[in-house]
């Protein structure tokens, strides 16, 4: 695939590290609830190359998706990395023996976490390591991230950690992080349904700053829309690749992360970099949030 049609090519502010806007999130690459090993271990494996041999140089993946499971694949799949892959992982979270998601961010966890990620990705330095805000359910929380974020700028003077981002975090928690370091990338939940973050978007993408939102096909609950299927039937195409395309539309500084553990979803998934929506098309679509009752709020 034409590198020029995964969504064009995006630099991290402030970094060497340039992407194509289509990436791939790993998550799904671990069994049933993100806990264990997958039913089928050659087949995750067979996704991975795929999306590097398809061009895909941004993978997203947490220590905590197994735990251990999807950065053991990925080392599997792909070591010795090929040059430009980006790795970005995650911390904030831990996995006990009940597959329970619990809070991990003191900065001892904090620290045990990147050395848990260089171990199974087998690296010397992340790349990239998003804190996790962890709210309830899969909602943001309020509150400081200061300590968290300083411990994370510690590693990175130490050589662990080459550049620090967010995810799950309010606009507040995004500037009072900026106050302390350099934020290279923002990773939220965001769909055509799901607009809160709109505003946030558009201010960072005046800064140059990866958005980078989970769920962009609606995560747990698929995305459900007269509107998208009508577009996605005019197009000749599925009503998820539109709302992949919708969200490279949406704004220049957007990356997608969309997982599967299925190399015809990831082929279908890439295939959105294709598609091409006409302003009345995107005036359709933007309509969505409204149907959803979710429309333009800011965080």
């Amino acid at each position: 695939m034409n590198e020029a049609k995964l969504g064009g090519r995006f630099t991290f502010p402030g970094t060497s590290l340039t992407v194509n806007r289509i990436g791939y999130g790993a998550m799904q690459l671990a069994g049933p609830g993100v806990w264990g090993p997958p039913k089928d271990p050659d087949a995750a494996v067979a996704v991975l190359r795929e999306a590097v041999a398809a061009g895909v140089n941004h993978i997203d993946t947490s220590d905590y998706y197994g735990p251990h499971v999807t950065n053991q694949i990925i080392r599997k799949a792909l070591h010795p990395y090929p040059a430009g892959l980006v790795i970005v992982t995650k911390l904030g979270a831990r996995r006990p023996a009940d597959q329970s998601w619990q809070p991990a961010i003191s900065p001892q966890e904090l620290t045990a976490g990147v050395h848990d990620n260089l171990r199974n990705l087998g690296l010397d330095a992340l790349d990239i390591v998003n804190y996790r805000v962890m709210g309830s359910g899969h909602g943001t929380a309020e509150g400081s991230i200061a300590e968290q974020v300083n411990a994370l700028a510690e590693l990175r003077r130490k050589g662990l950690i080459r550049h620090i981002g967010l995810s799950n975090a309010t606009a507040s928690q995004v500037a009072e992080a900026q106050s302390i370091t350099d934020v290279v990338c923002v990773q939220n939940n965001y769909n055509l349904a799901h607009r809160h973050d709109d505003a946030l978007i558009d201010r960072l993408a005046q800064q140059r700053i990866a958005y980078v939102p989970f769920f962009p096909l609606g995560g747990f609950s698929p995305l459900q829309s007269s509107t998208l299927s009508s577009v996605a039937s005019r197009l000749g195409c599925t009503p998820m690749q539109v709302a992949l395309a919708w969200l490279l539309h949406r704004s220049p500084n957007i990356l997608l992360i969309p997982g599967t553990s299925s190399v015809a979803h990831l082929r279908e998934n890439l295939a959105a970099g294709d598609l091409t929506l006409s302003p009345q098309t995107l005036a359709d679509l933007d309509g969505i949030a409204a149907e959803a009752g979710t429309g333009g709020l800011s965080t």
